[in-house]
């Protein structure tokens, strides 16, 4: 990310952000509240446009405009407020809005095989079948 700039009737909330991430890292953001951390990353996974500046992804430059198209580039978010549906498991709540299919019916196998193998790859533990309402938030 160079030069991001993003503003707000009356406010700017990133002035000329320079942000430089490679891949397999994990990052995290920290600042005081109404720093501009979340307008950034929501820059970056494609939910608010930037004004100013630009994006590259592997040299290339991108125009993010939706989080399908981030997550397409290699791009996921860990939001800070949780959005889990209580009810749904650990794997439906993971794969809700772009589940592996075969033919019209989910693919369980292969959301499972896929969420384990990028747990394995990141020394994540996650139980798959538990509900987001029995987890400690650091579970969420």
């Amino acid at each position: 990310m160079r030069g991001v700039t993003k503003r707000f009737p009356g406010v700017v909330a990133n002035d000329h952000v320079d942000f430089d991430l490679r891949r397999g890292e994990i990052h995290s953001i920290l600042g005081e509240n109404g720093a501009g951390k979340t307008t950034l990353m929501n820059i970056l996974y494609g939910l608010y446009r930037l004004d100013e500046g630009e994006i590259r992804v592997n040299g290339q430059r991108v125009s993010i405009g939706a989080p399908k198209e981030a997550i397409d580039l290699g791009i996921g978010m860990i939001h800070q407020s949780f959005t889990l549906v209580a009810g749904l498991t650990v794997l439906d709540n993971i794969v809700l809005g772009r589940e592996p299919t075969r033919g019209p019916f989910l693919d369980r196998k292969r959301a499972e095989r896929e969420i384990i193998e990028l747990g394995d790859r990141f020394k994540l533990k996650v139980d798959l079948e538990a509900r987001p309402e029995h987890l400690p938030a650091s579970g969420k």
